[in-house]
């Protein structure tokens, strides 16, 4: 069967609508012009699509302008010197290159990339951002023992990939959550806050009311969290709800 797609206007915004096999609505402001899409089960009626439009267009136009708004991080060379994120901290990259194993060592306010000579901009990215990930592998297994016990909910496994839509998801059947390789740039209680978004979906697959509940139960401070998250300057910059 073939994805419908259509154009809907609502409050003089465009929205693009696909219509795909999925449960619920999902709804999207993308840079650098904050366009929005929404995708919508299939079954679903336009009336009903277009109804929640128009419930959250303020959402739409916060969003919009924040994108529009927002200054877009200068790329990174990862050349002597350069600010990099770790943890919600700015370092300073100091690049060596010498004939030995490539590793990353960090100090108070450095982070040390050891490369081999004449190496390429894309394989010192490789290299931090392989080390990225051991961080967090190494991080995401204390706050899911934690929360377990809080949650009563098993977590099987937790993966690390770069995302360009999501921070992260959750896969309910399998009971894997897999993180996104940018929250190693974040604060930490930002990394602790999406992992217990992800596993109330364990309790809780929809962003409804109750989902909302158990947020504010669990972390009464998320909604704070999440502005802190979505605020910080990083390459990612789409908005959904």
């Amino acid at each position: 069967m073939s994805i419908e797609q259509y154009k809907i206007v609502v409050s003089d915004i465009i929205i693009d609508v696909t219509h795909k096999r999925i449960k619920n609505l999902h709804l999207s402001v993308h840079p650098p012009l904050g366009s929005v899409r929404i995708s919508a089960p299939r079954r679903m009626k336009l009336e009903s699509i277009r109804s929640f439009a128009v419930s959250k267009v303020e959402w739409i136009k916060k969003h919009q302008k924040r994108i529009q708004n927002h200054r877009r991080e200068i790329p990174q060379e990862y050349l002597n010197p350069e600010n990099h994120l770790y943890l919600g901290k700015c370092y300073l990259l100091n690049v060596t290159e010498q004939n030995s194993h490539p590793k990353v060592i960090l100090n108070h306010d450095t982070i040390e990339l050891f490369t081999r000579k004449n190496s390429t901009k894309l394989q010192r990215q490789a290299i931090l951002e392989s080390w990225y990930r051991k961080q967090l592998i190494e991080l995401a297994p204390q706050f899911i023992d934690k929360w377990e016990k809080k949650m009563n909910v098993c977590v099987n496994e937790v993966r690390i990939k770069k995302m360009k839509t999501k921070w992260g998801t959750c896969n309910t059947k399998a009971k894997r959550i897999w993180l996104n390789l940018e929250l190693a740039k974040k604060p930490v209680h930002c990394i602790e806050y999406l992992i217990v978004h992800e596993m109330v979906h364990l309790l809780e697959r929809r962003h409804n009311e109750r989902f909302k509940a158990y947020m504010d139960m669990f972390i009464p401070q998320w909604k704070q969290y999440r502005k802190v998250l979505n605020n910080i300057s990083t390459n990612y910059e789409k908005s959904e709800y």
